[in-house]
């Protein structure tokens, strides 16, 4: 005989999950709406018509938008080359990828101004050229990949490891080149991770601020700015920003995955 199990079902080990899942959803919940009940609109309002936090927002946006699109050129293939190879220290290769996410983001921020700073070989071949990644979006771009870029690599090996390399290998047999195999089979069936990547990878570029703010205080970011008007004027004056800030992320968010929802129904 059959046992029909219910999604509600009301046994005490359920109802006991409920109530730590509702806790956890209540931590992630409460601060976020006690941002929002606590900005009066006019405040919100004023805060948006600024110039200064709508550069900031537009910088924001734009660097980590660009630092995700310019590293995923070398990510991408790198991830399948992750998923679909063998090779010595192949572990190691993988927890380096991690370390970004692991150490603390001031230390990042004090790594990443190693390499690009005067001293260092790039940072001082860019200086002859005229050219400088101190207080420059590039330098805010480089400090948003370092910690962002394990996101995407990560999503996008666990998506090449999901499609079957038996597709692969009867398009080889086929006469399909490697790389032809790689753009019609490997990247069509891993795309939703890669999205996924692409879009974590962007969401966690937006939100740095302790690497950012070692590499480029200025241009301000938003979250710099935030901590800014924070430490100057206080809370009432930094949280119309930070509720504005996350309005729009909130929104292009949910707009990317729209997208990836439609693209979905359109292959289904």
């Amino acid at each position: 005989m059959i046992k029909h199990y219910s999604l509600f079902r009301t046994d005490t080990l359920s109802l006991v999950f409920i109530f730590l899942g509702g806790l956890i959803l209540l931590l992630i919940i409460a601060p976020l709406a006690g941002m929002f009940l606590h900005t009066p609109c006019k405040d919100l309002i004023q805060t948006a018509g600024e110039g200064a936090v709508q550069k900031s927002i537009w910088l924001t946006l734009l660097t980590a938008m660009g630092a995700t699109l310019l590293c995923s050129l070398g990510a991408i293939p790198f991830a399948y080359l992750l998923a679909r190879r063998d090779f010595p220290l192949k572990r190691l290769v993988t927890g380096i990828i991690d370390i970004p996410v692991i150490i603390p983001h001031s230390a990042a921020g004090i790594a990443v101004l190693g390499i690009i700073s005067r001293e260092s070989l790039i940072g001082n071949a860019a200086d002859k050229a005229g050219f400088s990644f101190v207080n420059h979006p590039a330098g805010i771009m480089t400090a948003m990949a370092f910690v962002s870029l394990p996101f995407l690599i990560n999503a996008a090996r666990d998506g090449f490891i999901a499609v079957p390399e038996r597709l692969e290998k009867a398009a080889l047999s086929l006469g399909a080149s490697p790389l032809r195999v790689f753009f019609t089979v490997a990247l069509p069936l891993a795309w939703r991770s890669i999205l996924s990547g692409l879009i974590l990878m962007w969401a966690r570029g937006m939100s740095e601020f302790g690497a950012v703010v070692i590499v480029a205080y200025h241009p301000m970011i938003t979250p710099v700015l935030i901590y800014e008007r924070f430490g100057a004027f206080g809370l009432k004056y930094a949280r119309p920003v930070a509720v504005l800030f996350i309005t729009v992320c909130l929104v292009v968010f949910i707009m990317l995955r729209i997208i990836a929802w439609e693209k979905k129904n359109d292959r289904d």
